[in-house]
């Protein structure tokens, strides 16, 4: 009878477990198909309209359709249109442009460019070490006005320029050229190799250390180990860092500098789309126990944030400056397209140590130094000497110290 009992029992808990498991199976089921419709309707709806625009332009357009700036526009604006604003298409050329400077396959003529928004050109605000330009004299302050054949008047931006100065190893590009005291020179520049560096450092009378670290490349974590040790060497009882207009691009050598600086611990996690979340960096006991500040501006973002947030979080730094972009994101790397262009995507957010997130709000200064507008208009005129949020900065380092 037991047996009877027992087995009866068996078969409704497997009759309940059976019908349980087809409920959760239609459920997930359903919402997999009401999802997978509404995908499809959505790409429906958007191909319908760009079909449907496209048989109207090209039936009654009056200019000629160039058929790739059309598709580069496309894609361009889909990405404008995915409320990602980190999101970006390279076209081909842009594509390979980047894989080639990257790669080494495509040179400069060796000097950084901002577009200077008085006069239209390009001004130099740096020229490396061992460069073409080097060779032929050119220095910082002074102004490229055209390239080639182009005016760099007509050039829309600071990466258009620098695409300009971009070429095959070996190639000849003309250059006119404006001298800081004004003399027009034209130099026709060979395109060569040479090592682009990142990180720039001095001592500011006999204790300060300061080091401006451009942008975070590859390269950069050795360079910046390699400043600290020979400023120490030098006496160095606090470091300056200036983070000002570093666009942070590589968040993995942002997380090396700073792991020189502060003490073991998690430095940073990246959260993604599904939940998961993992460390990006645990660092080691190596650090630098002087006082540190940083010097930041709205120009300082993604690697540049995560190493002054990771400073002032772990090693105790002090923030001068003014607010951050507020870029605290993990990006993809480029996904390349069948036609050789390219597209990159936000694929999660950066925490910090604590679990804190700084994405769209950025970093907030402990001592604001915002320059005036006489200020900032000379900002690119300004020495180590006569630049005022350097000297408040080192102010604010040499207090720390008892200074």
């Amino acid at each position: 009878m037991s047996r009877k009992v027992s087995l009866s029992v068996a078969v409704t808990v497997t009759l309940i477990a059976m019908a349980v498991t087809f409920s959760i199976t239609m459920v997930l089921s359903m919402n997999m198909f009401n999802n997978t419709v509404t995908s499809v309707k959505n790409r429906e709806r958007m191909y319908n309209k760009l079909s449907e625009i496209d048989r109207y332009v090209r039936a009654n357009e009056y200019f000629e359709i160039n058929e790739d700036t059309l598709n580069d526009t496309i894609a361009s604006g889909y990405m404008l249109g995915i409320s990602d604003k980190y999101a970006r298409y390279y076209s081909a050329q842009a594509y390979n442009e980047l894989v080639g400077t990257q790669s080494g396959r495509l040179m400069g003529i060796g000097v950084s460019v901002v577009k200077d928004t008085s006069s239209g050109y390009a001004r130099i605000i740096r020229v490396y070490s061992n460069s073409p330009a080097e060779d032929l004299g050119f220095e910082a302050g002074g102004f490229i006005t055209s390239i080639g054949e182009t005016s760099v008047k007509n050039l829309a931006d600071t990466s258009a320029i620098q695409s300009a100065l971009l070429g095959e190893e070996g190639s000849v590009v003309t250059i006119q050229y404006l001298t800081p005291s004004r003399e027009e020179v034209t130099q026709d520049v060979t395109r060569a190799n040479y090592t682009v560096g990142t990180v720039f450092g001095q001592m500011i009378g006999d204790s300060c250390a300061y080091i401006c670290i451009d942008d975070f490349s590859t390269s950069t974590g050795t360079e910046f180990r390699n400043t600290v040790d020979s400023l120490r060497s030098q006496g160095a009882t606090c470091f300056v860092f200036d983070l000002r207009n570093n666009a942070g691009s590589n968040l993995t050598s942002a997380l090396i500098a700073a792991d020189y600086c502060v003490p073991s611990g998690l430095m940073a996690q990246g959260q993604y789309k599904d939940g998961t979340v993992e460390d990006l960096r645990v660092s080691d006991d190596t650090e630098i126990t002087q006082p540190m500040v940083c010097i930041v501006n709205s120009g300082t973002a993604g690697g540049a944030e995560l190493f002054a947030n990771t400073l002032r979080k772990m090693g105790g730094a002090t923030l001068v400056g003014t607010t951050t972009a507020g870029k605290g994101v993990v990006l993809s790397d480029p996904q390349s397209l069948s036609d050789g262009s390219a597209v990159v995507i936000t694929r999660g957010l950066i925490l910090d140590n604590e679990g804190q997130n700084w994405n769209g709000t950025g970093l907030t200064p402990d001592i604001e130094a915002a320059l005036s507008a006489d200020e900032a208009s000379s900002y690119y005129d300004f020495t180590v000497d006569t630049d005022p949020q350097i000297s408040r900065a080192v102010s604010a380092a040499q207090a720390l110290t008892g200074q």
